[in-house]
């Protein structure tokens, strides 16, 4: 966070690129929160999302009778509302060459016209846009205007994505786990071998997947450890670790890591084998152990079967 934090207390446009999902929007917020405008709007423009025949209005506002539709008395657009703050524009790639003229008049300017007006309004805003496209290959093919890239990436921030930060993924688990125990009032907690998938899964859509898998564990599912066998089935075909050896990546107690290292034994066995007697046979343990470890670990064990 050093270089977000070095450029939250100056104007300075910035252009935040990374894949969908990585957090750019958490960047943008962070940057925001510890400038000199924290305490004014955060106004936040998805350029994707809004139809291309609404767009001008929707960001420059419009005046009364301007076109079929429009407000009476007219409205202020998104950028007008984020004055004195900071505007954020998510997916900037997506504005169509139309827009893209009028978004650098406003950046160079500080002023806008509102559709269908005829006076300049001025309007104090921090811009801070985010793509997860190639601008500069845009430019190249011209379907970005180079002279708008050069004033969005005054500070350019690449964010990288999240198989690229394996540090921070156990850290975020256990921030979305808090979040979501909280707004559903649950207590769930990870298994061992759970957060071992986590530090082991590439998670192609990053911290947005990451966010979305935990939500949907603590909902539905009814034990309160949630373990790797309670991952959707194709997200454990796209990342098959079964067969991967332990990898301890960070300093545990030998305590800690032999609990990781048996409650993975243990699923794997469980999940091929009918019985306990069965599972320690495998394991060439005494059935008593197996039990009494299945129970430490909070594990399901089936019923026995008759042979």
């Amino acid at each position: 966070m050093s270089t977000l934090e070095s450029v939250a207390s100056v104007t300075t446009t910035i252009l935040i690129s990374g894949e969908s999902g990585v957090g750019k929007s958490v960047a943008a917020r962070h940057i925001h929160d510890r400038s000199d405008r924290k305490d004014c709007p955060f106004v936040v423009i998805n350029c994707g999302s809004i139809p291309e025949n609404l767009i001008e209005s929707e960001l420059f506002g419009h005046m009364e009778g301007s076109f079929t539709g429009a407000t009476k008395g007219g409205k202020a657009g998104l950028i007008e509302l984020g004055d004195g703050g900071t505007v954020f524009l998510d997916e900037v790639g997506d504005l169509p060459q139309s827009i893209q003229v009028k978004l650098l008049h406003v950046i160079q300017e500080k002023k806008l016209i509102r559709v269908g007006g005829q006076k300049y309004i001025d309007v104090d805003i921090r811009i801070i846009a985010a793509t997860n496209r190639d601008l500069p290959k845009m430019v190249e093919q011209g379907t970005f205007r180079e002279d708008l890239y050069y004033r969005l990436s005054v500070v350019p921030i690449t964010v990288p994505p999240l198989r690229e930060r394996k540090d921070e993924i156990e850290e975020l688990a256990w921030k979305f786990l808090s979040h979501y125990n909280s707004k559903y009032n649950y207590q769930k907690e990870f298994s061992p071998d759970l957060l071992h998938f986590f530090r082991s899964y590439q998670w192609p859509g990053n911290i947005r997947e990451l966010e979305n898998i935990i939500e949907r564990l603590i909902v539905t599912v009814d034990s309160d450890i949630i373990r790797k066998k309670h991952l959707p089935a194709g997200l454990l075909d796209d990342e098959d670790i079964s067969s991967e050896p332990l990898v301890v990546n960070k300093i545990l107690t030998l305590k800690d890591a032999t609990a990781m290292m048996e409650t993975q034994l243990l699923e794997l066995a469980a999940e091929n084998l009918k019985s306990t007697y069965k599972i320690a046979k495998s394991l060439g343990v005494n059935q008593s152990t197996v039990v009494r470890k299945m129970k430490a670990y909070n594990m399901n064990i089936k019923k026995e079967e008759t042979d």
